[in-house]
């Protein structure tokens, strides 16, 4: 488990520095609109945050194998595909003046809310083991 977890966090973490990349260089010649530029940097952001967060349950899973961390992990991916993800399309959405933005916006508060589950069920594997 732990392995998968160390690896989810190295290649989100890697996506992340290219994402990040390709908004400092590629995405201004895209557009120049402070908005758009910070709405996708927020989603990189949060994607690092969240690689880096991934390497740290994976190492602690490595010690104690918790059911809570496995799952917090998950709610860490799907936070970040949820809520880095529909950032970025939203980014390319309003780029094209898309109308589907009403469809995707709702989706980045879900990934809020799975990136705090994650969180919560890693304050609940930390307070169980320290029980122990």
């Amino acid at each position: 488990m732990h392995k998968n977890i160390l690896a989810a966090g190295a290649l989100l973490g890697g996506l992340g520095v290219a994402l990040g990349a390709f908004g400092a260089h590629g995405l201004q010649k895209l557009t120049t609109d402070a908005t758009i530029l910070h709405g996708y940097q927020t989603g990189v952001q949060y994607q690092v945050y969240h690689a880096l967060t991934l390497l740290a349950v994976g190492i602690l899973a490595a010690k104690a194998h918790s059911g809570l961390l496995k799952w917090s992990a998950i709610f860490f991916i799907a936070g970040t595909f949820l809520f880095s993800g529909s950032l970025y399309l939203l980014t390319f959405l309003k780029i094209q003046n898309s109308t589907a933005i009403k469809w995707v916006g709702p989706v980045t508060p879900l990934g809020g809310v799975c990136f705090i589950t994650g969180w919560l069920l890693l304050l609940l594997a930390v307070k169980k083991s320290s029980a122990k």
